[in-house]
C-alpha cells in the first residue's frame, strides 16, 4: 500500500540531488515532539543513504524530548559551521519559522517537509500535505513508500511525532492512515510506552506551579465559549519554570465543558505570546493567529505580538468572538 504516491517520484529526485552534498536538517523555534522527531528521522534516513547530514535547532531540545535524539548528530544553531551546507526544513510553515538568523544562513532552502495549512511551499522540493496530522506522518509514509531502512531510533522519533501532534490520537486529524503508519513504526521498533513515560510522566515541579498559576487566571468569555488564561511577566522565575513548561497548558482551558476555544497568553517584558486551541477545525485558529502575524493549524495556532496585555487582550477577544459569530452564521 502506498501512503503518499504524489510524493514518491519527487522524493527520489531529491535523494539523488543530495548525493555528495552536506545537509542541515532544520526545525522551528520552540520545538515540539513533531519537530524534533521529524528532524531526527529525516537526518538518520539521509545518513543511512550515505548523505552527510546533521540536525540544527534554533533553540535547545526540550528536556522531555531529548530521548528521541539518541546518537543523531544534533546541534544548536551556533554550535556548527554552516558554510557549504544546504538546508532541509521540517515542520516549518514558512522560511522564517526557524528564526531570522537561519533564514539568512540558508536563503535558498532545498527541501521542506510539513503539514501546516499556511505553508505555500518555500523550498525547491516541497512535501507539504495539509490533510496529515503531523510532519512525522508525512515522513513516515514517504520513507515506507520508498522502502528505506528505519532503525529503532528513527521509528521512535516518527511515532512520537505523530503521537504528540494527534494529542495522543485524540484530535480530529487522527485518521486510519495515522494508525496504520503507527503500527508499521511499532513493527520497526517504536515503543508507545516509552513515548508516554518520557513525555507525560516526567513533569517538573516548576511546571506544576506554572499550571497552578495558569488555572487560577482562567476567565470565561463569549458566553462561556472562550476560556483565556494569562501567565504574567516574571512568572517563570517566580515558580522555577522554563518556557518549555508551557507545553500543554492551554489544553486545560479548551477541555472545559462548553468551551470551544482555549487561549494561553504569556506576558513578557517585550512581547505578548499567545497559543490558541479550538475544539473543531471550522474555527480556523490559524487564520485568527494570522491577524496578529501568527499561524499554525486549524485547531492549534500561535502568535507573537508587540503590545501590552491591556492592548492585546480586547483585540484578541474581539477576533475570537467574531470567528465564533462567523462559524455560527455559516451553519444557518
Amino acid at each position: 500500500m502506498s501512503h503518499y504516491p504524489k510524493f514518491a517520484g519527487r522524493f527520489a529526485v531529491l535523494l539523488q540531488e543530495l548525493n555528495g552534498r552536506s545537509v542541515t536538517v532544520i526545525g522551528h523555534q520552540r520545538p515540539d515532539g513533531d519537530c524534533i522527531g521529524s528532524q531526527v528521522a529525516l537526518c538518520r534516513v539521509l545518513i543511512s543513504q550515505g548523505i552527510d547530514a546533521i540536525c540544527v535547532s534554533p533553540d535547545r531540545v526540550p528536556r522531555r524530548i531529548k530521548f528521541l535524539v539518541g546518537d543523531t548528530p544534533f546541534f544548536q544553531r551556533d554550535e556548527v559551521q554552516h558554510a557549504d551546507r544546504i538546508a532541509l526544513y521540517t515542520d516549518c510553515a514558512d522560511h522564517g519559522r526557524a528564526g531570522d538568523r537561519l533564514r539568512e544562513l540558508y536563503p535558498d532552502p532545498w527541501g521542506c517537509f510539513d503539514h501546516h495549512l499556511s505553508n505555500a511551499g518555500f523550498a525547491r522540493f516541497n512535501f507539504v500535505d495539509t490533510a496529515s496530522a503531523a510532519t512525522a506522518e508525512v515522513l513516515a509514509g514517504i520513507f515506507l513508500d520508498a522502502g528505506l531502512p528505519l532503525d529503532r531510533t528513527t521509528a521512535q522519533a516518527l511515532y512520537t511525532g505523530i503521537m504528540t501532534d494527534t494529542g495522543q490520537f485524540r484530535f480530529p486529524s487522527t485518521s486510519s492512515r495515522v494508525f496504520g503508519l503507527s503500527a508499521e513504526l511499532m513493527a520497526h521498533g517504536a515503543d508507545p510506552a516509552l513515548a508516554g513515560q518520557e513525555l507525560y510522566e516526567r513533569e517538573s515541579l516548576g511546571k506544576l506551579k506554572l499550571l497552578q498559576s495558569y488555572i487560577g487566571s482562567l476567565r470565561l468569555e463569549g458566553a462561556g465559549r472562550i476560556c483565556i488564561g494569562v501567565l504574567p511577566n516574571g512568572i517563570f522565575e517566580q515558580v522555577g519554570a522554563t518556557v518549555e513548561d508551557t507545553e500543554g497548558l492551554v489544553d486545560y482551558a479548551r477541555s472545559i465543558d462548553g468551551v470551544e476555544i482555549g487561549v494561553l497568553i504569556e506576558e513578557r517584558a517585550d512581547v505578548i505570546k499567545a497559543s490558541l486551541r479550538g475544539k473543531h477545525s471550522s474555527l480556523r485558529m490559524d487564520t485568527v493567529a494570522a491577524l496578529f502575524n501568527g499561524g499554525g493549524h486549524a485547531n492549534a495556532a500561535g502568535l507573537n505580538c508587540q503590545a501590552t496585555l491591556a492592548e492585546f487582550y480586547p483585540k484578541l477577544l474581539a477576533a475570537l468572538k467574531q470567528r465564533l459569530a462567523d462559524v455560527d452564521g455559516a451553519k444557518k
